[in-house]
């Protein structure tokens, strides 16, 4: 199979058939090409004769004579659409035009392939379309009303001597663009133009064909959009060579010039201000020039806001255009003339201001009696604003109990006092504010502390809520005219300026109420003079000298100014030096004493001494604090922390001030031995399943010790990685007593520590695995006894780590599973012998029968 590829030229199928005087567009394309991406065109024209030169894309030289003229005014002109096509353009062309076009491409190929030329057949024939309007005349004006409708007639007529169909746009300009309002193809289908789809599928506009050729377009319920000039396009179709069709003209003619007259709703008046119990009177006018019969329907709204849709606001009244009006009590809607429609409201009040506006829709009778409703409107809409008839009241604030120190009452009382008008439609409530006082002249925000609304429950700030939950602060109104607001027990945060705010309500139609005036007191000062709180907390140790087991005491004396009645708790503490490891904050929390000499132990771990530590009251003022049973470890400076207590309200104690006293000093001087701890192994790597043993060896330096009159805790812990960068795990300890306590293990491997000597002490480890590897120590706590015969447990002594490595034994490992496997592997080869011998014994054996034959033997050939 072999494929031909070639440069191919291409030009439009024939004949081409164009109207004489207008524009030719003959297109030309290569294809397939070799050499650069852009190709030149050559054009040429014949009428059964030689071909004549018209236009070359690249050889200025190219144009015969006899088209030079047309070719130099650019009658004749190609036009570039991309590197491989072009345009052979032939404006107002004639029939002398007629015939045949060729365009050729020269080779810029390596090889001659394809074809280089290609030719097409134009028939021009005469011009026989004629567009006009309504009775020949050019253009005509109407003026019609907004709502009415109107019809306006184009005639369009073809004599040309090709088959060929008309296709008729209606379009309309009302600013600057024209824009299609509706069309008949020359398919026979008709489109709607953009923005007019849904008044075509509502029949409002419509294309109608009559007689004599002549296309009628009707336009109902005719708007402001549809104002402007209107004119008829219509272009001619032929179906080409290649069943497509072709525009072969256009013409246009303006048909009328349409002006609509708008129909306009408003309200007579502007914004509206009315007093409370008075009428509102509103008028809303239609603006139209009809002057034949209509009837007018109207609705009115009342909404809060001014940008409210007709959906959200409210219907006050309507009348239809048979002038029924439904009900209503206090609102009638009545007409003052067919333009003009009045809305009245009787005895408003605060709630009737807002917005208010109308809807207005136009009426006409049609020819069968019924109504049409050809335009709606809706006005813009009106303030009104009723004005409250304000009660006349003065408010005052007194003071009838003022606290001259803390704790004690505080009552303010809010009096009404002169007022008038104030009838049964009227109520008074109370909000009660707070302004702090400040030194400076800066400008404080008043804070609400509580308010009460028009149905009387309170609404309580943030400020007092807790406090009048619990019965600190009361309100109450104690009188018609009279409000109260009471602090149980007054606090220095209470002082500053306090007012009221008295609200009067008024009572609307619906029962509602409606704040209509507020009067605000003069404010009441709460204040008195404080001074500071002062504490001061001394410590004395009673005892200047004692020894490790003897008995700590000291005594916190304190001492205060200008607290009312105070009581005291007291805590003792003790900042333990860096090197204790049993509280690496430093500072420890022993026992307190709260001001009801309830007596706790906070951070006392030490359960061999429960109670050795008691702190108790010598005096109002004087603490004691004794700790029996001293040991190395309680070395540290010791100090009191003191809180001085105020009686609160309700029986409640409030916390003043803090004081910390100086001091006391607790230091052992140390003369005993030196103990050191160093862990050894004499083989710290072992195979799995072997044992691994590690001592911990103590040693000691200095002063001997009887081996009776020393004892130690021993720890053991692993760190399971090779940088001490985890968590120790602790894997066994003895205490001094020699009871060994291991911790829960997840593996397979066991535990065991015993003590060897008075300062050795042996950690094995059976059937390692792999998971005990890792750095071990111990961590020793020593125990001395003094010559009193009291033990002294001195700071904990950890050894440096040794690293214990586990390592797999090859051949152990392998050498159970080899066996087994050589032992499974021998059992299934005899089975498989045993099982094919009993097959082919008793399972596949076959009886032959065979023929019994006679033993004879040959004769000899003498015998035969």
């Amino acid at each position: 199979l072999a494929v031909c590829r070639g440069r191919v030229v291409r030009v439009p199928k024939g004949p081409l058939i164009r109207v004489v005087g207008t524009e030719v567009e003959i297109p030309c394309s290569v294809s397939d090409y070799d050499g650069p991406s852009e190709q030149n065109f050559d054009w040429e024209f014949s009428q059964e004769t030689d071909f004549v030169r018209i236009v070359s894309t690249w050889d200025s030289t190219f144009t015969s004579e006899e088209y030079q003229t047309r070719v130099g005014y650019g009658d004749i002109k190609l036009r570039r659409s991309s590197n491989d096509a072009v345009e052979l353009v032939i404006r107002n062309i004639q029939p002398t035009d007629q015939g045949t076009y060729k365009c050729s491409t020269p080779s810029t190929d390596a090889t001659v392939q394809g074809n280089y030329d290609a030719e097409v057949q134009v028939k021009v024939i005469s011009d026989g379309l004629s567009v006009s309007g309504s009775k020949g005349r050019s253009s005509m004006s109407l003026r019609l009303s907004e709502g009415d409708s109107f019809k306006l007639r184009c005639s369009a007529v073809t004599t040309s001597p090709e088959h060929t169909h008309l296709h008729v746009t209606w379009q309309i300009k009302n600013e600057s663009t024209w824009r299609d309002i509706l069309s008949l193809t020359h398919e026979g289908k008709f489109h709607p133009g953009p923005g007019y789809e849904e008044r075509y599928r509502n029949g409002d506009i419509r294309l109608d064909t009559g007689a004599n050729d002549t296309y009628w377009l009707s336009v109902s319920q005719a708007s402001s959009v549809d104002e402007g000039v209107y004119r008829c396009l219509v272009s001619e179709w032929v179906r080409g060579a290649d069943s497509s069709w072709q525009k072969i003209q256009e013409k246009r003619v303006e048909i009328a010039s349409v002006a609509i007259q708008r129909t306009d709703v408003v309200i007579s008046t502007s914004n509206v201000s009315v007093t409370e119990r008075d009428s509102l009177d509103l008028t809303c006018n239609i603006t139209t020039d009809r002057s034949g019969i209509f009837q007018a329907e109207v609705m009115w709204y009342f909404s809060a806001s001014p940008d409210a849709t007709l959906s959200d606001a409210q219907v006050l009244l309507s009348m239809d255009h048979d002038s029924v009006v439904s009900d209503s009590t206090l609102i009638s809607l009545s007409h003052v003339d067919r333009n003009s429609c009045r809305l009245l409201v009787r005895d408003v009040d605060v709630g009737d201001s807002g917005y208010y506006f109308c809807q207005a829709a136009v009426w006409v009778p049609l020819h069968n009696g019924s109504w049409h409703k050809v335009v709606e409107r809706t006005s813009a809409p009106v303030s009104v604003v009723v004005t409250a008839l304000e009660p006349d009241y003065e408010v005052f604030l007194n003071a009838s109990k003022i606290p001259k120190f803390s704790d004690d009452p505080t009552e303010l009382n809010c009096r009404i006092a002169n007022a008038q008008d104030t009838e049964a439609n009227i109520r008074f409530t109370v909000s009660w504010h707070y302004r702090q006082r400040l030194r400076s002249d800066d400008v404080v925000t008043a804070e609400l502390l509580a308010t009460m609304g028009s149905d009387w429950t309170l609404q309580l700030g943030d400020r007092i809520r807790e406090r009048t939950q619990n019965g600190e602060i009361i309100f109450s109104k104690k009188a018609v005219d009279t409000f109260s607001f009471r602090i149980q027990w007054t606090s220095e945060s209470d002082r500053g300026d306090y007012f009221c705010v008295i609200s009067a309500w008024s009572r609307h139609r619906n029962n509602s109420w409606v704040k209509s005036k507020d009067v605000t007191s003069a404010s009441v000062s709460i204040f008195w003079a404080t001074q500071d709180y002062t504490l001061t907390v001394e410590a004395v140790k009673l005892k200047p000298f004692f020894v490790a087991g003897h008995t700590f005491e000291m005594t916190c004396k304190v001492s205060s100014k200008n607290i009312k009645t105070p009581r005291y708790s007291v805590l003792i503490t003790a900042e333990k030096p860096l090197a204790d490891q049993s509280n690496p904050n430093g500072t420890t929390r022993i026992i307190s004493l709260n001001q009801d000499s309830v007596v706790r132990l906070e951070d006392w771990t030490d359960q061999t001494r429960v109670d050795g530590v008691v702190l108790e009251k010598v005096q109002e003022n004087e603490f004691r604090y004794r700790m029996y049973q001293t040991k190395i470890s309680d070395a540290g400076l010791y100090r009191c922390v003191v809180t001085a207590w105020s009686p609160g309200g309700g029986g409640m104690w409030r916390e003043a001030v803090n004081g910390l006293s100086n001091p006391i000093q607790i230091d052992f001087q140390m003369s005993g031995p030196v103990f050191n701890v160093s862990v050894h192994s004499d083989n710290p790597t072992v195979y799995q399943g072997e044992v691994a043993d590690l001592w911990c060896i103590v040693t000691t330096e200095g002063m001997a010790l009887e081996p009776d009159d020393m004892s130690f805790d021993v720890s053991w812990f692993a760190v399971r990685s090779f940088a001490l960068d985890r968590e120790p795990i602790l894997l066994a300890s003895v205490d001094r007593r020699g009871i060994v306590t291991q911790s829960r293990r997840n593996g397979s491997s066991d535990l065991s520590l015993e003590r060897i000597s008075p300062l050795e002490f042996h950690l094995r480890v059976h059937g390692c695995e792999d998971h005990d590897f890792g750095n071990h120590y111990c961590i020793v706590t020593p125990w001395v006894r003094s010559a009193t015969g009291v033990w002294q447990r001195e700071s904990d002594i950890k050894a440096k780590p040794i690293f214990l490595s586990v390592k797999m034994d090859v051949l152990n490992a392998f050498k159970y599973p080899l066996l087994i496997g050589i032992g499974l592997a021998t059992v299934i080869g005899l089975l498989s012998c045993l099982i094919g011998y009993c097959s082919s014994r008793w399972c596949c054996k076959k009886e032959v029968q065979e023929t019994r034959r006679e033993r004879r033997r040959l004769m000899s050939m003498e015998m035969d």
